[in-house]
């Protein structure tokens, strides 16, 4: 599995949505940057407080021009309860067969547990940062925030 790195173009994906809709990376292109962030499986203690740090700081990412979808190979109706359980403002895709983790080159921690990766990714479809970390997920908001504020400069 190759891993993404910073100055590789994102690969392009459309996955199901929990609103219904289909979320492609391409609907954003030149508009957005975008916080992609793979979590391991919704209603999870790690995946809650991940999820509750980045609708916490929605409107921050928001200010910064940046739109933020959560990835996990969870069904959309698992998704549908856990957005609604937290009221997350932002888009959760379901990637049930792991096919744009692969892509992104987000592997197993332990070969087990599906990583907890986040991506920054440009206007232009480039990655700017790439943040992995299995067992601080809050620190993904502000790693992601940071990379923003770089890329606004």
């Amino acid at each position: 599995m190759k891993t993404l790195s910073v100055g590789d173009r994102a690969p392009h994906f459309a996955l199901p949505a929990h609103t219904g809709a289909t979320v492609r990376l391409g609907d954003f292109a030149g508009k957005k940057s975008i916080v992609l962030y793979f979590y391991p499986k919704d209603h999870t203690p790690g995946c809650t407080t991940e999820a509750k740090a980045f609708r916490d700081r929605y409107g921050t990412f928001v200010e910064a021009g940046a739109e933020v979808i959560g990835v996990s190979s969870d069904s959309i109706k698992s998704h549908l309860r856990f957005a609604d359980t937290l009221r997350l403002p932002f888009v959760l895709a379901s990637d049930e067969d792991d096919a744009v983790r692969e892509r992104y080159g987000v592997g197993k921690a332990l070969g087990l547990i599906p990583g907890r990766v986040t991506y920054v990714i440009d206007r232009d479809g480039i990655v700017r940062h790439v943040f992995s970390s299995q067992l601080d997920p809050a620190r993904h908001v502000d790693e992601a925030l940071h990379a923003l504020k770089a890329l606004a400069e």
